[in-house]
């Protein structure tokens, strides 16, 4: 049993490894199905294929579920178990996608799959900061994100390998076998890292407090609503990317090559980041990447408004994809970290509660940005600038708001 229940802490490396491959879980469940959902919508929704597309979209709203849930829980009765149990949701999910027979029926699957997906997305960043705080916490922050920049830019090619090979079900089974070896490195290398006297009961009054205390808190708001408009430009940029290589630059065919290479420079942020941040301080940190992004968006605007020729013109566009990509890629862990900082005492509801305010919040600015799509990259830009301006003013203002950094 003690083989289950380790108590000597994991060296740095690896426990920067584990949370990575932990955080990991959502973007390989979502990015690795991405080539298989024309075939699964002919295959299951024949008379509708477009609705293989919901398969995303069931993960995501069970992910939105869960998010909401597992860090309070987590906060009860400690991060692993709950961990554990997600992972076990996660591969049930698995299991039951890869024998679905109908559309129905792989949506309920895949709606599974994202609630037990939601443990690791909340729980190991509770666990980071159950170990760290203030600027440590954004250092190991940074080269988790490094590590994690990897999923995204391998993942559809991993899934479009498998269904070479085999077929579209196959990518469950590479699922399955993602969360044995994540829950058996967790088992049996992993400590508890909530004390048990550090817990808070499950309890609606406690849960009602603690959701008071942080909505109400305005050094932690404050932060939240700027992730919130350092997310909305990412996922309306995911949004409209594949249309603009294919419809813009007529370069469908290669998209995955440039939006690897786009992801893995902008995981150089993260490891620029790790080195900074204990030098000059989360906040500062971000501050400068969003003025910096607003800036360079309105350059870049500049240009394409003169007109390049091809393949000038892409150029142009893919320079400007990197840069922007990079100083989102400056704010992420840093505004984490500053929103969790005054929630020490209740990590795990405070994570569940960051993320789940700014990643519904970004979707809904990232909406109208989205469908302002007009056959151009022009609408993302002015979003991005947007954004960045909002977010550049919500930093200035924390620091009257928030006071001074504190670590």
């Amino acid at each position: 049993m003690r083989l289950f229940s380790p108590t000597k802490p994991l060296r740095f490396g690896e426990f920067v490894a584990l949370m990575a491959l932990l955080m990991s879980a959502v973007a390989f469940s979502i990015d690795a199905m991405l080539p298989a959902l024309p075939l699964i919508g002919q295959e299951l929704s024949p008379e509708s294929p477009q609705r293989g597309q919901l398969v995303i979209t069931a993960f995501v709203f069970g992910l939105g579920m869960g998010t909401l849930v597992c860090g309070p829980v987590s906060d009860a009765f400690g991060r692993k178990s709950v961990l554990l149990v997600g992972i076990s949701l996660y591969l049930a999910g698995a299991v039951l996608a890869m024998q679905a027979w109908s559309i129905e029926s792989l949506l309920a699957a895949r709606f599974l799959q994202g609630l037990g997906a939601a443990a690791p997305r909340v729980v190991a960043t509770a666990m980071v900061r159950d170990l760290y705080s203030g600027r440590s916490m954004a250092r190991v922050t940074s080269i988790i994100m490094t590590l994690f920049v990897l999923v995204p830019a391998i993942a559809p090619s991993i899934g479009a390998g498998i269904m070479w090979v085999s077929n579209w079900r196959m990518i469950f089974f590479a699922f399955v076998a993602f969360g044995i070896i994540a829950g058996l490195w967790l088992m049996t290398r992993q400590p508890e890292s909530l004390a048990p006297e550090n817990r808070r009961p499950l309890r609606p009054r406690v849960i009602w407090a603690a959701l008071v205390e942080i909505v109400t808190n305005p050094a932690v708001m404050i932060y939240v609503v700027a992730l919130t408009f350092a997310f909305a430009p990412l996922f309306a940029w995911l949004s409209n990317l594949p249309m603009i290589f294919d419809d813009v630059y007529d370069r469908a065919a290669t998209f995955p090559f440039w939006f690897a290479a786009t992801a893995l420079f902008a995981g150089t942020a993260s490891i620029v980041n790790a080195k900074l941040v204990m030098r000059f301080g989360m906040r500062r940190i971000a501050t400068l990447a969003f003025l910096w992004q607003a800036s360079v968006s309105v350059f870049f605007l500049g240009l394409m408004l003169l007109g390049l020729p091809a393949p000038w013109d892409f150029a142009l566009f893919f320079a400007f994809m990197c840069t922007a990509f990079f100083s989102i890629g400056l704010t992420f862990g840093n505004l984490n970290a500053l929103a969790l900082q005054p929630l020490g005492h209740m990590a795990g509801i405070g994570s569940s509660v960051v993320m789940s305010l700014s990643t519904m919040g970004s979707v809904m600015i990232a909406l109208p940005i989205s469908l302002a799509y007009d056959g151009t990259p022009l609408p993302l830009i002015f979003g991005m600038i947007l954004c960045a301006s909002v977010a550049l003013s919500l930093m200035l203002l924390s620091r009257r708001v928030a006071g001074e950094e504190t670590a």
